[in-house]
């Protein structure tokens, strides 16, 4: 647990680090007025996703999961923004040394705002988007059970990170942060506080 806490804070360290450099790189108001915005394209986006999360109330009780993610992404033309779509399942093994297995998925939509510039590969990004969670296994189900929605709860990603563009067509997802909530029944307060970390490879489709 030590390992993995430690993972996700050098994780987070290098997240600011890169969206601190994306932004530093930003042109200046006359240099942005002779380039022209980079055209967006149509995105798939596949990563890998560290979730952080305390599900159990009234303290940390934190343990983490493991899994992946796809994120569409639809441009607005002549805009930033962007419709997204994105499906992420994960799992934990024996959290907080229950001996069982839980999974947690969520299936979000909404919007997304890219800062791109035709001369610079860098793209950060920010996104809010809403939907529906799942939650399987023993610890929400059978005589362990605390909670009658795992079918379907309320989930809100809220976050951002930043892509490394490669080619017209290739993007490196260097680092994404969102906080994941749901809000699954749990006796107390309902809620889950939840910190993804995800990382992957970004592919973009039509033309430039």
């Amino acid at each position: 647990m030590k390992i993995q806490l430690k993972s996700a804070v050098a994780l987070l360290v290098v997240s600011a680090a890169l969206l601190t450099a994306a932004v530093s790189a930003q042109p200046s108001p006359a240099t942005e007025r002779g380039t022209e915005l980079a055209a967006q394209q149509p995105e798939l986006a596949m990563t890998y996703s560290l979730i952080h999360s305390n599900a159990p109330p009234g303290g940390c009780g934190c343990f983490f999961f493991n899994g992946g993610g796809a994120t569409l992404a639809w441009p607005i033309k002549g805009s930033h923004f962007a419709i997204a779509a994105n499906v992420t399942a994960t799992q934990a093994n024996s959290p907080l040394g229950s001996g069982t297995g839980i999974d947690l998925s969520a299936y979000t939509g909404g919007a997304r705002y890219t800062q791109r510039w035709s001369r610079s590969p860098w793209q950060p990004f920010g996104q809010a988007l809403l939907g529906v969670a799942h939650a399987s296994g023993a610890l929400v189900q059978g005589q362990y059970s605390v909670t009658s929605n795992a079918n379907a709860a309320f989930a809100a990603q809220l976050g951002g990170g930043t892509d490394l563009r490669l080619s017209r067509h290739f993007a490196l997802r260097l680092a994404e942060v969102n906080y994941l909530l749901t809000r699954f029944n749990n006796s107390a307060n309902n809620r889950q506080n939840n910190l993804d970390l995800s990382t992957g490879i970004v592919f973009r489709f039509g033309h430039k």
